[in-house]
């Protein structure tokens, strides 16, 4: 197994240990789970960048990686829509947050099911730009809302600036969610012909 492979192992191994310390409460076990979500974000971009550059794309690695990538994202996203607003009004923030999620998570089980019809057609489709920026963002988002809670018993004031900051990025990552699935349907349109 090489390395980009044995990375993504690790970052799904890493899944139940981030939830596990997300819901287990002890003193910064939020913090403690942005960390883990960090370093199993950051195995995401180098799987992929070690296996281009060095050449070692493999069946099993197309196959896990963009599973890895999901679970990960929809576990924190989840987190998160469970995580509460240290904002007011609350109910609003909540409301949004989950809404924002659902239309992630809905848009990555439609590239899913497109990309299980391309493959079926012996079509890969590789991602665009626009998605790229779209799981930066994303990620950021959920590293600046998991620990709030814990930032918001500290300093209070600092820890809305922080909610406002990964609200903000994680409504950017819902729009560049919406422009680059049309924009992946439009480019890819020739997968539903015939």
């Amino acid at each position: 197994m090489n390395l980009p492979n044995k990375l993504t192992i690790m970052r799904i191994i890493m899944i139940p240990i981030f939830i596990t310390l997300f819901f287990v409460e002890f003193e910064w076990h939020r913090v403690y789970a942005m960390v883990v979500f960090c370093v199993a974000s950051v195995t995401d971009f180098l799987d992929g960048f070690i296996a281009r550059k060095q050449n070692l794309v493999t069946h099993l690695g197309k196959f896990l990686d963009p599973i890895a990538d999901k679970m990960l994202v929809a576990c924190a996203l989840i987190a998160v829509c469970v995580t509460p607003p240290v904002v007011t009004p609350t109910n609003v923030y909540y409301i949004l947050v989950a809404v924002f999620a659902m239309i992630i998570l809905s848009r990555e089980l439609m590239i899913s099911g497109f990309r299980t019809v391309a493959a079926d057609k012996g079509m890969v489709l590789a991602a665009d730009m626009t998605g790229k920026i779209k799981t930066v963002t994303q990620m950021l988002a959920i590293i600046f809302l998991l620990p709030v809670v814990e930032y918001y018993a500290v300093n209070p004031e600092a820890a809305e600036v922080v909610y406002y900051v990964g609200f903000s990025l994680l409504a950017a990552a819902t729009l560049l969610t919406i422009v680059s699935a049309v924009h992946y349907l439009v480019r890819n349109k020739k997968v539903l012909e015939g």
